[in-house]
C-alpha cells in the first residue's frame, strides 16, 4: 500500500510512508519517531484515552507480533493531516476487520491514534493476548496522570 495520498501534507505523507513501513518490520525504531510526545492512543479496550507516545509504541509493537496476514486495504484522507486506514488480519482460526484513525500535527507526528476492531469475538481473543503480553506494563500507562 502506498501513503501517497492527494490532499495529505507532504509531512503526513512522509510518515505514512514509515509507518508502512513498521508494519512491515515490525521495528520499534522505525515507529518511535514518527509519534509527538504528547500523543493520545485510543483503544478498542478501554474507555479512557491512553497518553504518551512509550504507550503507543507498547501497544503497537505487541498488536504488530500479535496480528497474522495483516493488510491495509484503502486510506481515507480528511483535510491535510487526518486518516482513516481500513485494515484486515487474523488471530489464529479468526479474521478481523479494522480502522485507524490517525491524527497528525503540523510537521508529521502522529498526535492521536485511534483503533476500532470487529467481530466482538477476535477483539475478545486480541484483548486477552494483549493483556497477557503487556498487561500489567500497560496498566502504569493507564493510570498515570495526564502530564
Amino acid at each position: 500500500m502506498t501513503a501517497d495520498a492527494p490532499g495529505l501534507a507532504p509531512s503526513v505523507q512522509e510518515t505514512l510512508k514509515s509507518w508502512h513501513r513498521f508494519v512491515e518490520t515490525k521495528s520499534e525504531d522505525v515507529l518511535r519517531p514518527l509519534f509527538a510526545e504528547t500523543t493520545v492512543f485510543r483503544s478498542p479496550f478501554v474507555h479512557l484515552p491512553i497518553p504518551g507516545r512509550p504507550a503507543s509504541l507498547l501497544i503497537l509493537c505487541a498488536v504488530v507480533q500479535i496480528f497474522e496476514n495483516f493488510r491495509y486495504h484503502r486510506t481515507f484522507v480528511s483535510g491535510t493531516h487526518d486518516v482513516a486506514l481500513e485494515f484486515s488480519a487474523n488471530i489464529g482460526e479468526l479474521k478481523l476487520k479494522g480502522i485507524d484513525l490517525v491524527k497528525f500535527d503540523p510537521a508529521g507526528k502522529i498526535i492521536e491514534f485511534e483503533v476500532m476492531i470487529r467481530p466482538f469475538k477476535a477483539l475478545e481473543v486480541l484483548s486477552t493476548r494483549m493483556s497477557a503480553r503487556i498487561g500489567p506494563e500497560l496498566a502504569k500507562y493507564k493510570t498515570a496522570p495526564p502530564a
